[in-house]
């Protein structure tokens, strides 16, 4: 069957039905990992997306058990040059395609994805439409310019819990079974692999929803706090900035992508949207204290402005080598640190997991 792939600029490509059939829209982003999809597409960071794949074949390994991020698909399309039919891996139970199709959602392939990331990269991240109807273009293109748009709006609210939860969850690893910290985690739409590797950390974690006030999170007298990755604007999550400011000093704090961002607005800084965003997982980044490379996982359309926070106070500790844009503050009197990109990975590379261990070691000294 056929399909559509429309840009808001009006650009159009023609393609082949991949998944489900029916129209979805989002913001149309680019993705440079090779492999992963399966983390990506379950990834709630992904959330109102139409995610472009720059590797030319996806779907050789299929999807298995163990690789979910959460627990369904949260990514709204999916976009690839070549679909490969036959799934080779001793742990697929299922192909790419037919998961799309268990959970409605519509894909293409068959297009040129390097023409397309280079339109992105060229005009910027956009709506878009995937599309197998025959409705007239003039009338997809008219209904997608007039739709719902990611900037303004808070999103979180779609993919956050709906009440506090115990990991690790019915089914999941119980790790190393040492709990040594208990650590309340904001859910802005976490991925478990954050979840499980602070699990293998030794922590007791309990996810409260991204709107839960700090009196209910500090009520659990956790050890520290970590807040999640989630998608879209960070602007409008006014509550969860305002929870941050009240829970700044009172126990050490670690925010990761879009915590990162509200602990960010929380220091007083401000955040721009950027041109096409960073997807992927091969993203160097340099940590200014030791002046190390790390290669990162990163997913985010918005950043702190890094001439926006107050120097004397924020430490700015890891800057993006392709653009020179913030990746890591540290607050030391508050205890409070993050960054941009995924430490956990899944997909990526693991450079960056010493990072779960400062906050260890934040938690073993606060208050000492």
């Amino acid at each position: 069957m056929k399909a559509s792939l429309i840009l808001s600029d009006g650009s159009l490509y023609e393609g082949l039905s991949l998944g489900a059939e029916g129209t979805t829209t989002g913001e149309v982003v680019f993705n440079t990992a090779m492999t992963g999809y399966q983390e990506i597409l379950t990834d709630p960071s992904y959330h109102f997306q139409l995610i472009a794949m720059t590797y030319p074949q996806i779907g050789n390994y299929g999807v298995n058990r163990k690789d979910f991020e959460s627990k369904g698909i949260y990514a709204a399309g999916f976009i690839i040059r070549e679909y490969s039919p036959i799934v080779s891996h001793w742990q697929a139970y299922q192909s790419l395609d037919a998961y799309l199709k268990h959970y409605g959602i519509v894909g293409i392939s068959d297009i040129d994805t390097r023409a397309l990331t280079r339109h992105l990269r060229d005009h910027g991240a956009q709506m878009g439409m995937i599309t197998t109807t025959d409705e007239p273009f003039d009338t997809l293109l008219e209904r997608l310019r007039t739709g719902e748009k990611l900037v303004g709006r808070d999103i979180v609210k779609d993919v956050t819990t709906d009440r506090y939860y115990d990991w690790p969850l019915s089914g999941e690893s119980d790790g190393n079974g040492k709990s040594s910290f208990r650590v309340a985690v904001y859910d802005y739409g976490v991925k478990f692999s954050i979840l499980r590797t602070l699990h293998d950390y030794g922590c007791r974690l309990r996810v409260f929803p991204g709107h839960a006030p700090p009196e209910a999170v500090l009520e659990w007298n956790p050890d520290g706090i970590v807040l999640s990755n989630g998608p879209g604007d960070p602007e409008p999550v006014e509550y969860a900035v305002k929870s941050v400011r009240h829970l700044l000093g009172k126990k050490p704090i670690f925010g990761i992508c879009l915590g990162h961002q509200i602990l960010g607005l929380a220091l007083g800084g401000r955040t721009t949207k950027l041109k096409f965003g960073h997807h992927g997982a091969n993203h160097p980044v340099k940590n200014r204290l030791t002046g190390v490379v790390e290669i990162t996982s990163q997913n985010h359309g918005f950043i702190i402005d890094i001439d926006s926070l107050a120097k004397s106070e924020v430490e700015i500790t890891h800057i993006n080598l392709n653009d020179g844009t913030l990746e890591g503050i540290r607050h030391q009197p508050l205890r409070a640190f993050s960054v941009q990109y995924h430490p956990e990975a899944s997909p990526g590379p693991h450079d960056s997991r010493y990072l779960f261990e400062e906050f260890i070691k934040d938690m073993k000294q606060f208050d000492a």
